[in-house]
């Protein structure tokens, strides 16, 4: 059997209509602040994960789900154009589309909030398909779907062959049977403190909380933001790379950037410490641009 040109990827995950509001700072308990605009914009972590590994150069097949109404018309139609296989993301009538609020600041930082709607309704049923994996090398999870959901994709990833990339945002308690089955862990400062007990507060910290969370896992990736990124992988010495100095835009979408490209790389049978690389590299162009 040939190996495809491009590494093959399955994204299991959200897909929110993100409403983008820029304002010169986030409310407080009971403010009105004035801001100065909004678009649309294609999100939930699933989403933003996927195009960012399209975009990287593997063949994704994104399974999720939206509702039967103009979100989920945009939604579908962004993946198109971002070029990711949609076919597997169900429609269902009668529920809304996941969506979000949020809002960017002066600064370049955000806040959001987010309601699932037709995320929390994917199949489960559906991810065990055997045509979801053809030649897949790997998947990429995170928790803005139900556990079920994440557990059924990694249990038909390990059966194909492919690694199970989780990241594990937003934070919560990783149930034991779906961390068996994770092989790379990928979380940023707060979520690798809510796991190991660690605070991180710069590259070392970083580093040292990959290192606590290595006896857990196979491969861990702690995101500090501006700090840069640590990693550890099984038999391999730890790596940690400062972040490229670049004029910061927006931090929004920048972990599903790195997710993205670092899944890629990893499929493409690049080593740990060179993914590492390429996935902070695409961190750095994506802050540092307007989408």
């Amino acid at each position: 059997m040939s190996t495809p040109a491009k590494p093959v990827i399955v994204v299991v995950g959200s897909l929110h209509y993100d409403i983008m509001v820029d304002a010169p700072d986030r409310p407080r308990k009971g403010e009105t602040v004035t801001g100065h605009a909004w678009a649309p914009k294609f999100g939930g972590k699933g989403g933003n994960q996927a195009a960012s590994a399209s975009k990287a150069g593997a063949e994704v097949r994104m399974a999720g789900a939206v509702g039967d109404d103009e979100f989920g018309r945009f939604l579908l139609a962004a993946l198109g154009n971002s070029d990711v296989d949609a076919t597997r993301v169900a429609t269902l009538p009668g529920i809304g589309s996941g969506m979000s609020v949020a809002i960017s600041d002066s600064e370049g930082d955000y806040g959001a909030v987010i309601v699932s709607g037709a995320n929390l309704k994917i199949d489960t049923a559906s991810l065990s398909k055997a045509d979801l994996w053809k030649d897949a090398k790997a998947l990429i999870l995170q928790n803005e779907v139900p556990d079920a959901v994440n557990l059924a994709a990694a249990q038909a990833a390990r059966e194909a062959g492919a690694i199970v990339c989780l990241n594990a945002a937003p934070f919560r308690a990783l149930p034991g049977e779906l961390a068996a089955l994770v092989d790379v862990l990928i979380v940023n400062a707060i979520e690798a403190e809510e796991l190991c007990g660690r605070p991180v507060t710069d590259l070392a910290s970083a580093t040292a909380a990959a290192q606590e969370l290595a006896t857990r896992f196979p491969g861990v990736v702690v995101t500090a933001g501006g700090a840069g990124v640590a990693g550890v992988r099984s038999g391999d010495a730890p790596v940690a790379l400062e972040a490229l100095p670049v004029r910061l835009v927006s931090t929004h979408g920048a972990g599903d950037a790195f997710v993205g490209a670092l899944v890629r790389s990893l499929a493409a049978g690049a080593s740990f410490a060179e993914s590492l690389s390429t996935a902070n590299e695409a961190a750095a162009r994506h802050v540092s641009a307007r989408s």
